[in-house]
């Protein structure tokens, strides 16, 4: 089981930690991932990591699909990778409705059926086996929509790159982790349940696996928050923020894909609590409400010995990569010490 680190969103305020990066490629992380949601985009945070590392992987977690076209995904896909000497990874993700239309002004109805054509499109581009077209129901290229020019013209891209570039999706949902097994090179989940895995997310992907091409390749990677600290619940509580955001305030009521996500592990209760906390602006109180067995699910907390017995959850359940998303440079090592 490889080891990625996850970095916390730039800004202007905390900057990226650059000793952090510079400490993971040191001691043996495979990779580093860069997200975006409404701030700092991944793209420029990873080209800024390439010219400062020279091994590790550069992965986004997530790059967001309704931001860009297909063919500028595929155009920024093929730069990272050529400036960084064939490191990166293409991660990609749908968002929620809040992001897709509140902030990039998008559609966002059928998402996975927008995923999909989105896929193949980056696919074909990077390929470069002609001239790029595509007939979908989404995307039509060359554009021919009833105000079109008729001038639009097939192009292959210029410049070349790794026609295997791997592409993962992120995905929660029953049908967008099947459609993840189906069309990309690995799957970015968060807030994954080793306990439920085989119940909750391993139909999904032996549905998408088998209606898909043969990708014997493809990666399980989740994004896991770490906090190893002596005191176990002390190190719950520094990790209460996160978990209430995403379960009660990543998303509206009702269109949370985090918080339908608590509810399929059977924290119902516990979910609708923090959200109407959460969105009623009562911020501890819904922290105080994440149960503490779902700290201990979700999450890598508590002493050295703890953690050490805790990661073979993990591996049992076929991950390739484990993303962490530590909360100090020390358990960054520690979980080097252990893992790898």
């Amino acid at each position: 089981m490889r080891l990625g680190l996850f970095l916390s969103y730039w800004s202007s305020d905390s900057g990226t930690d650059l000793e952090l990066i510079r400490e993971a490629e040191r001691i043996g992380y495979d990779s580093v991932w860069a997200a975006e949601a409404w701030g700092s985009d991944a793209v420029n945070v990873l080209a800024w990591i390439a010219g400062q590392t020279s091994r590790i992987k550069l992965g986004s977690a997530i790059m967001q699909m309704p931001a860009r076209t297909p063919a500028a995904t595929a155009m920024t896909a093929m730069t990272l990778d050529g400036l960084s000497g064939g490191r990166f990874v293409l991660g990609l993700g749908a968002s929620g409705p809040q992001v897709v239309e509140g902030w990039h002004g998008q559609r966002y109805a059928k998402p996975l059926a927008r995923s999909r054509e989105y896929v193949a499109i980056v696919r074909a581009a990077l390929a470069r086996e002609g001239p790029l077209t595509y007939e979908g129901d989404h995307y039509r290229i060359p554009y021919d929509g009833p105000d079109a020019t008729g001038l639009g013209k097939p192009l292959k891209m210029l410049g070349r790159s790794r026609k295997d570039l791997p592409i993962y999706l992120a995905a929660m949902g029953p049908n967008n982790v099947a459609l993840a097994a189906e069309v990309a090179d690995g799957w970015l989940p968060v807030l994954i349940s080793p306990e439920r895995y085989q119940e909750v997310f391993a139909p999904s992907l032996a549905r998408g696996r088998s209606r898909g091409d043969v990708r014997p390749a493809f990666e399980v990677a989740p994004t896991v928050s770490a906090c190893i600290h002596d005191d176990v619940d002390e190190a719950r509580d520094r990790l209460r923020p996160s978990l209430a955001l995403y379960i009660g305030g990543m998303g509206a009521a009702g269109r949370n894909f985090y918080n339908d996500l608590v509810c399929r592990y059977g924290y119902e209760d516990a979910a609708a609590e923090i959200q109407d906390l959460y969105l009623a602006g009562k911020v501890r109180a819904a922290m105080a409400a994440v149960p503490t067995p779902l700290i201990d699910e979700l999450c890598l907390v508590g002493p050295r010995e703890r953690i050490r017995d805790r990661l073979d959850a993990w591996r049992e359940i076929g991950v390739g990569t484990l993303i962490v998303a530590p909360d100090r440079v020390e358990t960054l090592r520690t979980l080097a010490e252990l893992c790898l």
